[in-house]
């Protein structure tokens, strides 16, 4: 046996012992005056329990609860717990197109905020970041130390002059060996559609390797320049400036792969629904484990007999069958708490809060019932109830958050809730969400209302899809007109050029005679010039010197050697 809280006995059974030695000698103040032979024929005598053993009584009590605060215990036991996490990869594209400024600052900056929004996000995951271009690095591998990997993603510098291209192989390749001892394989893509068209290599290799490929989408549907470091506008080789904009086509690697596909908004709702799917769909497994302790608690034994010996102390009959009959409800619970293993458990439902919820909820009064089931938000059943309340009252998001807290092996129970996240979904005008809940939902149970439902949506994606195709066609003509204009200016600014530039050179021919004399005087002032700038050069080498010591050390990154190059396209940024 041993104690848990050893330090109890040494504080509190110490002051104990010196209290009762103080109270047991101390005598009366009647004794002071009488000696023993008169005091016997005053007092009266209690033919029950003198003072001095209930005193005793009171001080065994006290050491005994003494003893059952410290905790003593037997049967020490060691034992693991296997932590279960879902893992994903978090691959973001870091070729020259990425620097577009249709995002402010840029794409590049926009996608590096993205993954610290999943890293303070996706508390409950395992995370590894990968980096591509032409080529795919790695920056972590999988990890659940959000510290490190954030300062890792902070110190990514946006400027680094990566190889252009965009390889998606390269980078499934990567996830398949990070992911390697995982089942259930995710990796999130942060792109603008990479420059190709068809990706049906990207799509067998997936499917071959069980990966499901998330795609945030990047970018926007207006062509953009470049902007490259230095001020200046990537450009072809015929001079012309190189524009880009979002390339729809990598929705291709999403739909073909059971995952999903979204784009960017500037609130963090695009990644939680990525994060949140991923969570959903895939199993957790298990990553670390560790050991804690159990014991068999003796607690209950000291603290039982003290009960029991208090009882004691305050009846006023010696006799245990009298003490019983009457201190019944007393002794039974005294004995109770001794024989019982098992301490008493407070009931883990408010059905009063339910009954009322329920009554708010069938009289309409919404608000007053969301309220009461916020109360007892701890079963699935009541995250549904509680979800049910919210979407009533048009608060849809909030809605789903609580559906989403559903996780139940209760087949009935999880069709409504994958039905009512449909229809949260609509609400919310995410139609592709819906589509994919609404499919789940048909898996466990052929419902007619969710069949319609589901039809409903796909006619709305149907025209939705039009109206874009529509409105890119728009765009197309438009910017063909804008080009034509720019030609036309083109050309007449070009003319007036020229004309300049004969009156110019009829002046330049009069002029050079008297630049000659100027000229001898200029080189003087410029050698003067250039002693100056040598000084202030070397000055210069000196403070760069400095900085570049100053700088922090720089992210490591490890390049992943690819089967399948990219090759040379007419796009390769």
């Amino acid at each position: 046996m041993q104690f848990l809280y050893p330090n109890v006995l040494f504080f509190m059974l110490i002051p104990i012992i010196i209290l009762m030695f103080l109270i047991t000698t101390n005598k009366d103040k009647f004794q002071k005056f009488f000696d023993k032979e008169a005091l016997a024929k005053l007092s009266i005598k209690n033919k029950y329990m003198t003072k001095t053993t209930r005193n005793i009584l009171f001080f065994i009590t006290l050491i005994l609860m003494t003893i059952a605060l410290a905790r003593p215990v037997i049967n020490e036991k060691e034992h693991k717990i296997d932590q279960e996490t879902v893992s994903f990869v978090i691959a973001l594209d870091v070729s020259k197109s990425m620097l577009a400024t249709d995002i402010y600052p840029n794409r590049l900056s926009l996608g590096k905020k993205k993954i610290l929004d999943i890293i303070d996000y996706a508390k409950q995951n395992s995370i590894a970041v990968v980096l591509f271009a032409k080529s795919a690095f790695i920056l972590s591998p999988i990890t659940k130390d959000y510290n490190s990997l954030k300062i890792l993603v902070n110190r990514l510098d946006t400027g680094l002059n990566f190889d252009n291209g965009s390889n998606i192989f390269s980078t499934l390749e990567v996830s398949k060996k990070l992911l390697k001892k995982i089942k259930d394989k995710n990796l999130i893509l942060i792109t603008d559609g990479a420059n190709k068209s068809n990706y049906e290599k990207e799509i067998e290799y997936a499917k071959e390797n069980n990966i499901r490929i998330y795609t945030l989408g990047l970018a926007t549907n207006n062509p953009t320049p470049i902007k490259l470091q230095d001020g200046s506008f990537l450009s072809k080789k015929d001079g012309s400036i190189v524009t880009v904009k979002l390339n729809e086509d990598i929705k291709q690697l999403s739909l073909n792969t059971d995952a999903a596909y979204i784009k960017y908004s500037n609130s963090n709702d695009d990644i939680k629904q990525l994060v949140d799917d991923i969570n959903i769909t895939s199993k957790k497994q298990k990553q670390e484990s560790r050991n804690f302790k159990t014991y068999t608690e003796l607690f209950y034994y000291p603290l039982g007999l003290a009960l029991f010996i208090l009882l004691i102390a305050f009846s006023s009959r010696p006799k245990l069958s009298e003490i019983f009959k009457k201190n019944k409800n007393s002794v039974l619970l005294a004995l109770v708490l001794i024989f019982s293993n098992n301490s008493l458990k407070a009931f883990e439902f408010d059905f009063e809060t339910i009954n009322k919820a329920n009554e708010y909820y069938e009289n309409k009064e919404f608000k007053e019932a969301s309220k009461e089931f916020r109360k007892v938000a701890k079963t699935p059943e009541s995250h549904y109830n509680l979800g049910n309340a919210l979407y009533k009252q048009g608060e849809y998001k909030k809605a789903l958050m609580h559906y989403r807290n559903v996780v139940t092996s209760n087949q009935d129970l999880e069709y409504k809730k994958l039905h009512n996240m449909g229809n949260s979904y609509v609400k919310l005008n995410d139609l592709q969400n819906a589509k994919r809940v609404y499919e789940k939902a048909l898996k466990i149970k052929d419902d007619k209302d969710t069949k319609e439902n589901l039809e409903a949506v796909l006619k709305a994606l149907e025209n939705k899809d039009k109206k874009q195709d529509q409105q890119n066609k728009n765009e197309q003509n438009k910017s063909q007109d804008e080009n034509k204009d720019k030609k036309q200016k083109n050309k007449n600014s070009k003319d007036k050029q020229d004309k300049d530039k004969k009156n110019k050179d009829s002046k330049n021919s009069q002029e050079k005679s008297e630049d000659k004399n100027k000229q001898k005087s200029k080189k003087d002032k410029q050698e003067n010039a250039d002693k100056q700038n040598q000084l202030s050069d070397a000055e210069e080498k000196k403070w760069l010197k400095k900085l570049e010591q100053s700088k922090e050390v720089p992210v490591m990154l490890k390049k992943f050697d690819s089967k399948e190059q990219s090759g040379d396209t007419s796009t390769p940024w």
